[in-house]
């Protein structure tokens, strides 16, 4: 995955600047999460669990709001960047669920515990996110930073629902000044 956003950011169009450095990181492990949502996915099919728990989202935000300041990020920016992510997420495993429930069954692949081996995973992704968006931050406002966006998001790639799930994962990261 790595490699497709760094292409992508590579070939801007002539009319474009070039995309930050930092915007590719960021990409990417927003991409690493979107993965591990397929395992969350396996967890809630074995658990019988609902896909929405208002419970765990509350608390990787309010995590992420607390962490916030010492990242020199405001509150409220980490806030909405992790709802989005959140969202992009349950779109991801609600898409798996729908489709296996469909099949009558779920893919056979081994399945980490949810409690013990995913949510560790993705706290430590929170704070390498909270970092890659502190360093992608003073190019949010930039006027280009939707073209970077899109042209990332929207290269060519196997699998639709990621990269669907990618767009709403990033569509809030730019900052639009009118």
């Amino acid at each position: 995955m790595k490699f497709r956003f760094v292409l992508a950011l590579m070939f801007a169009s002539a009319t474009a600047t070039a995309a930050p450095p930092t915007l590719a990181p960021l990409l990417d492990s927003i991409a690493e999460r979107l993965a591990i949502a397929d395992q969350v996915a396996l967890s809630k099919w074995d658990s019988h669990k609902p896909v929405e728990d208002r419970a765990r989202e509350r608390d990787v935000i309010a995590s992420a709001v607390a962490q916030a300041p010492s990242y020199k990020l405001a509150p409220a920016s980490a806030e909405q960047f992790f709802s989005a992510q959140i969202e992009a997420n349950k779109l991801v495993q609600y898409a798996h669920l729908s489709d296996w429930h469909l099949q009558g069954k779920a893919p056979n692949e081994p399945r980490p515990d949810l409690v013990g081996t995913i949510r560790p995973q993705l706290d430590q992704l929170q704070k390498r996110l909270l970092r890659q968006l502190a360093d992608f931050a003073p190019e949010r406002t930039n006027p280009q930073c939707p073209q970077w966006l899109a042209q990332a998001n929207h290269e060519p790639l196997n699998d639709p629902l990621h990269q669907l799930a990618m767009i709403r994962a990033t569509a809030e990261l730019c900052i639009y000044q009118g």
